[in-house]
């Protein structure tokens, strides 16, 4: 399989290198968010890249694995929620500004992507494909999280954590936009019933929760349930994705 790295800046005037991990020769981009604090090589690292090896060796997809930028954004329990939001506010500006362009210099330019995540990654994948949807109009979540008020949050909330909770924007799309969501965006949010993903991730009741309100609102939305044995796990997440993932390449 072929592997590529590259370091990119992550922008916004701060001085540090941003990894994106490329595997396959051609096929549909995939965009792929590590779990929490993850790099770009996580996914590869956990057993994901090999997972899906017979789509990528076929030339049916192409992934670009990106580092996190978790640890000083979300994960930085120290600081208030909305300082945390506004500072994700720099790694959506790097995967608009650097990923999005260089995967679309790489395959096609124009060229849909789909996004997709474990744990938090999946929060990522869903949010950017929200927040992009006319540049990544499909999301594959699996066993996300998608209220960022329950990552031991604390202080006031204000617009920056508003438009980076999907919980709280997704009920209040309306009029123009959401019509277009409905026709442009598709979200499959994939969840097991087993250890670790009610305590302490939260993973499955917020993605019942999630589904049911992106349901509500008309856009394309597809929960899948998996077993009571189904844990919050690479395991399963590789399992998951191999399962879902040709159906859309």
């Amino acid at each position: 399989m072929r592997r590529h790295q590259i370091e990119t800046p992550l922008g916004s005037g701060i001085d540090r290198g941003m990894h994106i991990a490329t595997y396959g020769h051609y096929g549909r981009p995939v965009l792929v968010f590590p779990s929490e604090a993850g790099r770009a090589w996580d996914f590869e690292s956990n057993g994901m890249v090999a997972a899906v090896a017979d789509l990528v060796n076929a030339g049916r997809v192409k992934l670009y694995c990106v580092d996190s930028l978790d640890a000083d954004t979300w994960s930085a329990k120290g600081l208030p929620i909305e300082e945390r939001a506004l500072r994700h506010e720099v790694y959506t500006r790097w995967l608009t500004h650097t990923v999005v362009p260089y995967i679309h210099d790489d395959t096609t330019p124009g060229a849909e992507l789909i996004t997709t995540g474990c744990s938090m990654g999946a929060y990522h994948a869903v949010h950017f494909s929200f927040q992009r949807a006319d540049l990544a109009p499909l999301a594959i979540g699996l066993s996300g999280n998608y209220d960022v008020m329950t990552w031991r949050s604390w202080g006031d909330r204000g617009d920056a954590t508003y438009f980076a909770n999907p919980t709280d924007y997704v009920p209040n799309l309306h009029g123009d936009h959401l019509e277009w969501l409905r026709k442009q965006l598709s979200i499959l949010l994939v969840v097991g019933q087993g250890a670790w993903e009610t305590h302490p991730t939260g993973s499955l009741p917020s993605t019942v929760k999630f589904a049911q309100l992106v349901q509500e609102k008309g856009i394309r939305c597809e929960l899948d349930l998996w077993g009571y044995d189904v844990s919050h796990d690479w395991e399963w997440w590789q399992q998951q994705l191999a399962h879902h993932l040709p159906r859309f390449c």
